[in-house]
């Protein structure tokens, strides 16, 4: 799907492209990154970290928001990802899994811009109130 450009949406875009370089995919050869926008507008980028042991990888959405969060944000609006095998240019959408979905509902309301890109041309943005419906998250306990 195409577009209307807007100048944050392209940042953040061509940082998630960025972000993707310096990902460590050895086992899935499947280079993600992303860049998340706190709710005062600074950004953070974030990109896949593989382990041997599987459980213990890290996607590029929980890479950026766990990089936010140890630097004091805690309330975030938006995020772009793009993800493809590494070396190449992205294909297709990569949206987030179900644990970074939860993740972002734990410092985000539903009405966060997910932005899934290709590139800086090709990108969709979906909220995640539409990728996690019915969520369980803070408010609640």
């Amino acid at each position: 799907m195409e577009n209307a450009p807007d100048s944050r949406i392209i940042e953040l875009i061509e940082r998630a492209l960025k972000a993707r370089e310096n990902s460590y995919c050895p086992y899935s050869n499947y280079a993600v990154g992303a860049c998340l926008e706190a709710e005062d507008g600074s950004l953070y980028d974030g990109c896949n970290v593989e382990n041997a042991s599987y459980g213990a990888t890290n996607c590029a959405e929980r890479t950026a928001v766990f990089k936010a969060v140890s630097e004091g944000k805690k309330r975030f609006v938006r995020i772009a990802i793009a993800g493809g095998v590494k070396g190449q240019n992205p294909k297709d959408y990569a949206y987030p899994c179900g644990v970074c979905r939860q993740v972002l509902n734990e410092f985000a309301d539903s009405s966060m811009e997910i932005i899934v890109a290709v590139s800086t041309e090709i990108y969709e943005i979906k909220t995640l109130g539409e990728l996690l419906p019915d969520a369980f998250g803070p408010n609640n306990l």
